[in-house]
């Protein structure tokens, strides 16, 4: 039907803002969604928030369409809530559903029927509510592909300001150049205080070779930079402020270097993320979920995008959670949605 890439979308937690995003995408032109997007959700709970919403949607099943879908529709594979969704209301009841669609995007995904999956915000709390284990998305879908480890990246578009973008006597401001950001990150969802544990030699040794391995293979970065975050303040301080990075950051950035790849660190985290090391980088390494991501989302909070690195599937999703007192407003913001849908595009290599 279409040479465009076939991405599946699941709407996340039927309570929050996913659906909403689905349904407002829809009103945009077709050429704001470079893709053939495939919803996998239950067809009920879609017209039921676009009645609330007040915005026309017309629901194709798939496979069955046989031309390109137009603005107000949306292809649609069904799957089923257990019980009723009122927006910004959770209800442990449809957790299953939200695993179901994620699974069945996943698996399309392993089978080559879609190109890559884009995932809207869930509820990690109502999924363990239901007493089914859960930490995220990321941890759940390297389970399912039987990925050995997942790697969490978040990227978005900043402008670079140097020193040198100044003038003496105005200040103003000259020659702002747009970069990509990338921050991955050594551990993901882990209480801070079993973070220090979990930053083995062999794991990080596994983290870098995946992001160094993802960047030429998903990216097309022929000799990827990565600047490598240390854990402690100062990076340690020389073992005044803790031994991890003399111990285990600093070997295995020493080893990997040996082999050819080019790494920077382990740096102060306070100080990496200027232009100075930046505009030089085609990604960080940060230790830990807080130390990385506070910065990116700073600098594209509403366009940055997640990506799941270490799959034998393409992964991308929002960069913000269901939004539940948002949901059924008309209020949510597109833009990381669509920055998810066009990295996906982009990694395909369509």
């Amino acid at each position: 039907m279409t040479s465009l890439s076939r991405l599946a979308v699941t709407p996340g937690e039927p309570a929050g803002i996913g659906p909403d995003l689905l349904i407002q995408l829809a009103q945009k032109a077709v050429v704001e969604t470079p893709a053939e997007l495939i919803v996998i959700a239950d067809p009920e709970m879609m017209r039921q928030r676009a009645a609330t919403l007040g915005l026309p949607l017309q629901l194709i099943d798939y496979p069955s369409a046989d031309r390109p879908v137009q603005t107000g529709e949306l292809l649609i594979l069904p799957v089923e809530c257990a019980t009723t969704v009122k927006a910004g209301q959770l209800n442990t009841a449809n957790a299953s559903y939200v695993l179901e669609t994620l699974t069945r995007a996943a698996l399309g995904c392993l089978n080559g029927e879609f190109d890559a999956m884009i995932t809207a915000p869930l509820h990690k709390g109502v999924i363990n509510d239901a007493g089914i284990p859960f930490t995220g998305h990321t941890e759940f879908l390297a389970a399912l592909t039987q990925a050995k480890l997942p790697v969490m990246m978040l990227a978005a578009k900043y402008q670079s300001c140097t020193s040198d973008n100044y003038t003496d006597e105005s200040n103003t401001v000259k020659n702002i150049k747009n970069n990509n950001l990338r921050v991955s990150l050594a551990t993901t969802h882990l209480p801070l205080k079993d973070v220090s544990a979990a930053i083995t030699r062999e794991s990080l040794g596994q983290v870098i070779e995946i992001l160094h391995q993802d960047l030429k293979d998903k990216f097309g970065v022929k000799n990827p930079h990565i600047l490598i975050c240390g854990l402690n303040p100062h990076a340690g301080e020389g073992g005044h402020m803790g031994m991890e990075e003399i111990e285990i950051i600093t070997p295995v950035i020493e080893h990997y270097k040996g082999k050819g790849m080019k790494l920077s660190g382990p740096l102060p985290a306070d100080t990496l993320f200027t232009p100075k090391y930046l505009d030089t980088a085609d990604a960080v390494l940060a230790m830990y979920h807080d130390q990385g991501l506070p910065v990116l989302k700073h600098v594209g909070f509403g366009h940055a995008v997640n990506i799941t690195l270490g799959l034998p599937i393409i992964r991308t999703s929002v960069d913000h959670g269901t939004a539940l007192d948002l949901a059924g407003s008309g209020k949510a913001e597109l833009g990381s949605l669509i920055a998810a849908i066009e990295t996906a595009v982009e990694m395909t290599g369509s």
